[in-house]
C-alpha cells in the first residue's frame, strides 16, 4: 500500500542486496522505521515483541526467519531447532506454526547444500501468495459492501466497523479485513470506516487510521466502547474483522474486544464477518473457547500508553497508580453463532461450512 505516495509491503526482500526488511510497527504512526532482519533471532524478536503482528505477516516473517536460519546452518538439526525457536515467539496465531511446518516439510527432503536457496525462494512464494490471497478476499468482501450500497440513497456511504488492525500492516499487503474496504473504495463505492482504537496497544488508533489516511479512505476513530452505541442508532451497516486462529467449526479468535462487538452486532441485526486466509483455519480444533491458547501479555501494555509528546518525542506514560495489577489477555474467541459469514480467498462461507486448506 501507499506511504507518502510510495508503495510498500510490510515485509520485503531487496533483490539487489538480499536484505530482508520489515516495517517496525512499534513506532507507528509517529516514526516510519524499516530495519533489516539479519538473523533468526531478529525474526523471532520481531514476532515476539510485535515489531510485526497480524497472523499472516507473522507467518511470512517466520518463513523468512527459516530462510535466514538455513543460510546460517542448513543442517537437519538446525532445521528443527530454528523451527522450534521461531514457533516459541507467540502462541495464538496459527499462521506461525503453519508457515514453519510448511518450510520444514518442503526443505527436509532436500540435500543440505540446496536448502538455503530453496528456503529463500519458498519464503518469497509465501509472501506473494499472501498478497494474491488478500486480493481475492478483497473482491469477495467488496461484493458484500456493494450489496449494502445498492440499498442506500445515492452518495450515502456504507458504514463499516472494524476492530484492531487486520490491514496491510497485518499481512504482506492489502490486509484481510481491510481488503474489502480498499477494493470497495477503489470501485468508487462510498464508504465510511469506524475504527476502534483497540486497547491496550491501540492498533486501530495507531495503525489502521495511519494506513487508511495514507490511502485516502474516509474513516473516523472511535473509542472501543462506542461500537454498540453506534449500532443501536443505525450508524453501522456491517462489521468486518480479522482472525488469528479460526476453528474447523467456525469459532473466530481475534483481538480482545472482538467478542463484545459481535454480541452488539447480533443484538442490533448488524451483519458480522471475519476475513481470513484459509491458512488461519486450524482444522485440528473444534471448540475455540476451550481449545485456542490465549496469549497473556505484559501488564505494562495496560498500565502505560505510548504517544507523542509536545516535544515530538515518542514516550510512554503511566495511566494508573503504581502497584496496580493488570490483566492483559491479547485475544478472545467469538463463537460461530454470532458470525454471519467468513470471507476467505475462496468466497464467503457459513461458519459451519469452512473450506479445507
Amino acid at each position: 500500500m501507499l506511504v507518502n505516495g510510495k508503495h510498500y509491503q510490510s515485509i520485503w526482500r531487496d533483490l539487489k542486496t538480499g536484505a530482508i526488511y520489515i516495517i517496525d510497527q512499534r513506532w507507528l504512526p509517529h516514526e516510519f522505521i524499516t530495519p533489516v532482519l539479519s538473523s533468526t533471532n531478529d525474526a523471532m524478536v520481531a514476532i515476539r515483541d510485535m515489531w510485526v503482528r497480524g497472523a499472516p505477516l507473522i507467518g511470512v516473517t517466520a518463513a523468512y526467519g527459516m530462510a535466514i536460519a538455513m543460510a546460517e546452518d542448513p543442517s537437519d538439526s538446525n532445521l528443527q531447532k530454528a523451527g522450534k525457536f521461531l514457533n516459541s515467539a507467540r502462541p495464538t496465531a496459527v499462521n506461525l506454526e503453519w508457515a514453519i511446518s510448511k518450510m520444514q516439510g518442503l526443505l527436509a527432503p532436500l540435500e543440505v547444500n540446496k536448502r538455503a536457496t530453496a528456503a529463500l525462494m519458498l519464503a518469497d512464494q509465501l509472501a506473494e501468495e499472501d498478497v494474491q490471497t488478500n486480493m481475492a478476499i478483497g473482491k469477495h468482501g467488496a461484493n458484500l459492501i456493494a450489496d449494502i450500497a445498492r440499498t442506500k440513497t445515492h452518495g450515502e456511504p456504507v458504514r463499516i466497523l472494524t476492530h484492531c488492525n487486520a490491514g496491510w500492516l497485518a499481512t504482506v499487503d492489502r490486509g484481510t479485513a481491510t481488503a474489502p474496504i480498499y477494493e470497495a473504495h477503489e470501485q468508487g463505492i462510498p464508504i465510511e470506516v469506524w475504527v476502534d482504537e483497540t486497547r491496550p496497544r491501540n492498533q486501530g488508533a495507531a495503525l489502521t487510521t495511519w494506513e487508511l489516511l495514507h490511502n485516502n479512505v474516509p474513516h473516523t476513530l472511535i473509542v472501543d466502547n462506542a461500537g454498540g452505541h453506534l449500532m443501536q442508532h443505525g450508524f453501522v451497516d456491517i462489521c468486518i474483522v480479522g482472525s488469528d486462529r479460526t476453528t474447523a467449526t467456525g469459532d473466530v479468535c481475534n483481538k480482545i474486544g472482538t467478542y463484545l462487538k459481535a454480541l452488539a452486532a447480533k443484538d442490533n441485526g448488524v451483519p458480522f464477518y471475519a476475513a481470513l486466509p484459509k491458512s488461519t483455519i486450524d482444522l485440528t480444533l473444534f471448540d475455540g473457547v476451550r481449545e485456542i491458547p490465549i496469549e497473556n501479555r505484559s501488564e505494562k501494555e495496560v498500565t502505560h500508553i505510548q504517544g507523542l509528546s509536545e516535544n515530538n518525542k515518542v514516550i510512554n506514560v503511566r495511566l494508573c497508580p503504581e502497584n496496580v495489577t493488570a490483566l492483559n489477555p491479547a485475544f478472545d474467541v467469538t463463537p460461530r453463532h454470532l458470525i454471519t459469514g467468513i470471507i476467505t480467498q475462496d468466497g464467503v462461507h457459513r461458519p459451519d461450512q469452512l473450506p479445507s486448506h
